[in-house]
């Protein structure tokens, strides 16, 4: 099939996803050499549904202490879900960006969320997305006002430079490979050549770049 995809078929008895839990084994970056004994160090601590092909990589860094002092300082946390595809991770092969196939992924977002992130956007506090997959929800269904609603569907949104944002304001992400999607979507929200110099220094630094690695706050 195109893109590298294949169709197979699968044969077992009991519960498909309870099966894989017990044969399968987590993805991880190549400078981590051992076995994962603890799967939940690869979930957030807010994750709440199944569906996802690879872990929410910004969020991996916060802990229930830090979301508490950032409530303690009036920050307002609300939820989006996007179940992440594999393509996310493919590197873009076209010479003209505008040819490359994206993927679809699925979303969701609850009124009582959305409300919380409206509220932001008339008092004029910025709206600070944790990873590419939240920021491709809120850039998928904010209106030219920046404002959302409830919503569940798919997206396909392709976010790279001469974008205008709508309802985002800043960004919490992970460093990403270079050629992918990604790289494509901060350097659209900071500008390719900032971004630039900020993997030249995380390079020159010795990062640990994705998902247990190093983040950046961007704006």
């Amino acid at each position: 099939m195109d893109g590298g995809n294949r169709k197979v078929k699968l044969e077992y008895e009991g519960i498909f996803n309870e099966i894989l839990d017990t044969i399968g084994l987590m993805p991880l970056p190549p400078y981590i050499h051992e076995k994962l004994k603890d799967k939940d160090r690869y979930q957030t601590i807010y994750a709440k549904y199944e569906g996802s092909s690879a872990a929410p990589t910004a969020g991996l860094h916060f802990t229930s202490e830090l979301f508490e002092k950032l409530k303690e300082k009036g920050v307002e946390i609300a939820n989006v879900t996007l179940h992440v595809g594999i393509g996310t991770f493919r590197p873009v092969k076209v010479e003209n960006v505008e040819e490359h196939d994206m993927h679809s992924e699925h979303f969701y977002i609850k009124q009582e969320d959305a409300d919380k992130i409206n509220k932001a956007k008339k008092e004029g506090k910025r709206v600070i997305a944790v990873g590419t997959t939240s920021c491709r929800v809120l850039e998928s269904i904010a209106d030219e006002n920046g404002y959302v609603k409830e919503v569940e569907g798919d997206t396909n949104i392709f976010i790279y430079p001469g974008y205008q944002f709508k309802c985002l304001d800043c960004l919490i992400t992970n460093f990403h490979l270079p050629e992918s999607t990604l790289i494509m979507l901060v350097s659209a929200l900071a500008g390719k050549d900032f971004i630039m110099k900020a993997y030249e220094e995380a390079v020159k630094q010795k990062y640990r770049f994705f998902s247990f690695g190093d983040a950046m706050f961007i704006k």
